[in-house]
């Protein structure tokens, strides 16, 4: 059908997202899928059967606008035992309808058009249009292609009096790097006696690997005053198809981020919430999850040891990276192409994550997977 009016994009230069264009490709091909960090192996059936044990009951109609009280509660409880700082459950406590949404609701809700928001590349793909959609401006700036760790004097630099949010993701996707302490020192200097506002995506905290400290800014009371949280039940209980996660932030500040959220979605899906309580009391459900991806990080980098890629060290996440350009020198983007169509293996290149498209010759591998495909996509990619 013809439109009757010409649409005036806000996004004139975003199209669809390289996830579902690599997703497209790869059941075109049949190939393995390790691009998506999205488990392709079942949750505990135990979290299955409280999500039906609750539709049962009749939670099946709209949940409260901020989530279940039991939820709140318990992931204050959670937070509390963890980093050492209590959150208002009634205030400062919000379930969300995915991550994303609280990352969406945060920029909208606090900031206004004509502000700057530092973040770091590469980075998730949508801080940048979110932040568009404001009126203001993005302030990519870029991570050490050496090591992809942050260089704070740079962000210092880059700090004007129009700097409202600094968007900090930790474990970072896709790099797989976390912040360290004296990151995390570096951060509260730089903006200590300011009003920026600190966007914490903590979705992987519970994925960090050989024996290193998750940096969340709640650990930190002078960090958490202007902080942001952001977390995912997704990535921790291996359902990202659920949408639902939390978000965390001081009373003055959730007041506003509930504003958007209300209008957005109003609340998460009830029935999943009332499952994630019972979740949630059981610490062994999110205390072993680093354990159990760091036996997948280490299968698939010994699969993989034989085969012609540099492997990146991978210190949190679901993902590595793996330099090709020893032995190719294509764009990463036709590297993965060809990956999908001769390999039959899918990744994603890492000029995806980019603003500028900037090509450093790597990929992203995900190891959210069973161990069979782990083995069989590593097998594939040895033969390239």
């Amino acid at each position: 059908m013809k439109s009757a009016t010409q649409a005036r994009s806000k996004l004139p230069d975003v199209g669809t997202t390289i996830f579902t264009v690599i997703g497209q490709l790869a059941a075109q091909h049949d190939a393995l899928n390790l691009s998506q960090g999205a488990p392709n192996f079942a949750p505990d059936a135990r979290l299955i059967d409280g999500v039906a044990q609750a539709m049962r009951a009749g939670h099946n109609q709209y949940a409260p606008m901020a989530g279940i009280s039991a939820l709140r509660e318990a992931l204050a409880d959670k937070v509390h035992t963890l980093y050492g700082v209590r959150y208002d459950p009634a205030s400062e406590v919000t379930v969300i309808a995915s991550a994303s949404e609280g990352l969406y609701s945060t920029i909208s809700a606090l900031v206004h058009p004509g502000d700057e928001v530092i973040y770091f590349e590469p980075s998730f793909d949508s801080y940048g249009p979110i932040v568009r959609l404001q009126g203001a401006t993005p302030v990519p700036i870029k991570l050490s292609l050496s090591d992809f760790r942050v260089n704070w004097d740079e962000v210092a630099a880059a700090i004007t009096p129009k700097t409202r949010m600094i968007i900090i993701n930790t474990p970072h996707n896709p790099t797989a790097t976390v912040l360290s302490e004296a990151d995390i020192a570096r951060l509260k200097a730089i903006t200590r006696n300011t009003d920026i506002v600190i966007l914490a995506d903590e979705v992987y905290e519970h994925v960090v690997f050989d024996g290193a400290k998750h940096q969340s800014m709640a650990c930190d009371s002078e960090l958490a005053e202007r902080s942001v949280i952001v977390s995912s039940f997704g990535k921790s209980y291996h359902v990202t198809g659920w949408r639902v996660g939390y978000c965390l932030a001081p009373a003055e500040l959730m007041n506003e981020i509930r504003k958007v959220h209300q209008f957005m979605v109003f609340s998460a899906d009830t029935p999943m919430q009332y499952a994630f309580v019972d979740a949630l009391s059981n610490r062994d459900s999110y205390l072993g999850l680093s354990a159990f991806y760091q036996h997948k990080r280490d299968l698939l980098a010994r699969a993989l040891s034989e085969s012609r890629f540099e492997l990146l060290p991978s210190e949190g996440s679901f993902f590595m990276l793996a330099r090709f350009r020893g032995f190719s020198d294509e764009s990463d983007s036709d590297f993965v192409l060809r990956l999908i169509r001769d390999a039959r293996v899918a990744t994603i290149p890492l000029s995806a994550f980019y603003s500028d498209g900037t090509d450093s010759g790597l990929i992203r591998l995900s190891f959210s997977k069973d161990d069979a495909t782990l083995i069989e996509g590593a097998r594939r990619l040895c033969e390239i």
